[in-house]
This record gives C-alpha cells, sequence and structure tokens, in this order.
C-alpha cells in the first residue's frame, strides 16, 4: 500500500468512521481541570458537556509531538508515504508544528495547510482519499489541498458569549451587554482564520444570516460549481435534527447531512452552536 491519509479529530471523523473509510485520525486533547482527555478514546460528548454545565476549566491544547510521530511510524510501518491533514494554520500552530515534525521523515510525511476545520477538512480528507485510488502520490494530493483548501465557507452562530469571551474574542463587558442584548455572532471561516460576519439578536436572525451567507456563496462565489452543504451543531442531537431540517427546508436540492461539532471546536462555542460548511464536491 503507497500512500495513507492521515489527520485529527477536529475533522470530525471518529475513530469508528476512521477504521471504516481506512483513514487514520490524531486523537486531539480536551484539557479538563488540568488533566487531558482524548476525544473519543476517553472523553465522550456526554462528559465533555457536563464539564461546561458545571463551569470546570475546560481548554484545548495542541497534540503532544510524542503522539503525532508515534501515529505516523504506524502508519510508515505499513505503507510507503502519509498526507497529514491537520486543522487549519490560521487557527492553530499544530501544522507549523508538525511540518518541523515531518522533516525527520526523509519525504514520507507530506503535511497539508488545507486551511480548514470541521465539516470542510472532513471533506478534503475524502478527496484525499479518493485521490489515493487514482493513483496520485503523495506530493501530489498535498499540492491539490492546499490549492483547493481556500475553496469552502463556514459559518457558526453561538448561542452564549460566554466562551468566546474566555477565549479572548470578545471582552468581559462586551458579553454582558451582548448577553442582556440577546447578541448572536455569526461567524465566518473564509481563508482559514475566524472572523465575525455579522452580529444579530437572536438565534432565528442567527439562522437567517447564515443560509442568506449560504445562498451567496451558492450563486455568487462558487457559482456553476457542484457543492455540498453540510451542517454542524453542538450539544444535544435535537438540535442537530432541527438545524439540518432548517439547511434541508432552504436547499431542497441538496442531500444536507449532519456532524457534531468537535468537542475541542466546542471548547470554544459551548452547547446549541449551529455551524454549516459550503464546499466543492469532486467525490465521484
Amino acid at each position: 500500500m503507497r500512500t495513507a491519509i492521515v489527520t485529527d479529530s477536529n475533522s470530525g471523523i471518529t475513530q469508528a468512521e476512521a477504521q471504516k473509510m481506512n483513514v487514520f485520525v490524531l486523537p486531539m486533547p480536551v484539557i479538563i481541570e488540568g488533566q487531558a482527555y482524548y476525544e473519543g478514546i476517553d472523553l465522550l460528548p456526554d462528559q465533555f458537556f457536563r464539564a461546561l454545565t458545571e463551569r470546570q476549566a475546560v481548554s484545548t491544547s495542541q497534540p503532544s509531538p510524542g503522539d503525532v510521530t508515534a501515529l505516523w511510524d504506524k502508519v510508515l510501518a505499513e505503507y510507503e508515504e502519509l498526507v497529514y491533514i491537520p486543522m487549519s494554520s490560521g487557527l492553530s500552530g499544530s501544522h507549523e508544528t508538525a511540518a518541523g515534525f515531518a522533516r525527520e521523515f526523509n519525504g514520507r510525511v507530506h503535511v497539508v495547510d488545507n486551511h480548514r476545520i470541521s465539516v470542510t477538512m472532513r471533506q478534503s480528507v475524502l478527496e484525499a482519499l479518493q485521490m489515493t485510488k487514482d493513483g496520485k502520490t503523495g506530493a501530489e494530493i498535498k499540492a491539490y489541498l492546499e490549492k483547493d483548501g481556500l475553496e469552502s465557507s463556514i459559518y457558526i452562530a453561538v448561542n452564549t458569549l460566554e466562551y468566546l469571551k474566555k477565549g479572548g474574542r470578545v471582552t468581559a463587558a462586551g458579553a454582558a451587554i451582548g448577553t442582556v442584548l440577546n447578541i448572536k455572532p455569526v461567524l465566518q471561516i473564509q481563508g482559514g482564520k475566524l472572523d465575525a460576519y455579522k452580529k444579530v439578536r437572536g438565534m432565528k436572525a442567527a439562522i437567517k444570516a447564515i443560509i442568506d451567507g449560504l445562498k451567496e456563496d451558492e450563486t455568487v462565489r462558487f457559482k456553476g460549481q457542484k457543492l455540498l452543504i453540510r451542517a454542524a451543531y453542538s450539544g444535544d442531537d435535537s438540535v442537530g435534527e432541527m438545524w439540518q431540517a432548517e439547511l434541508q427546508k432552504a436547499f431542497p436540492d441538496y442531500k444536507i447531512e449532519k456532524d457534531p461539532l468537535p468537542l475541542s471546536i466546542a471548547c470554544h462555542t459551548g452547547a446549541d452552536a449551529l455551524g454549516v460548511g459550503i464546499m466543492k464536491d469532486i467525490i465521484r
């Protein structure tokens, strides 16, 4: 076997899904009260959201160098080379760190700066898998994913400003005023960085703002292209089902599927966040 595809759990791909897909997923660490847990290994959603509800100290961290290189060594025992797809360099230093490690692997590890996360990152993994089936090399897959990575949009609406405040994206005073006024920020990722898109009052208005943004992407930014729209959410499954139904109603020509937001992202959004990705679809 020649080229393996490796990613991290910021893609939303679970360990069980990874086995079925024949990819390898590095679990991201989540720090709860000073102790590291690993998504899909010893940290489950119920445990995570209970920690948030109980106001425990919850944060994220880069994977350790030992965890990254140990997974690469395991994969390279079976494959000639691997393509590693971490979260966007605009959101974390994980890419830069991994690229440094890769220099010690004599060209057998190709680290991709894909500018994506969550549902759009998941699509990049699927595209990389398709390219391995087409006989593409690791270098060719890396080149394509880095060129194509910006051809996507993510929108996220958060139900609370508390976790954006903890992450320093809004001030304590701004969060307090926003809570009183029921302000719901809609955030956007285009080009790999998280930016403010709109500020609206109430989740109903946030949903409308996201759908309007998707429709503009569909008809202007990605006009004439085959597209995929995929929902994401944090917290209870009923939230995801509601959100999926809203998007399906707004885009009846698409088959809208959904995924929970990775817990390492939910650290920054809290529960009941609504996300969606729109991207090119090259999978045959």
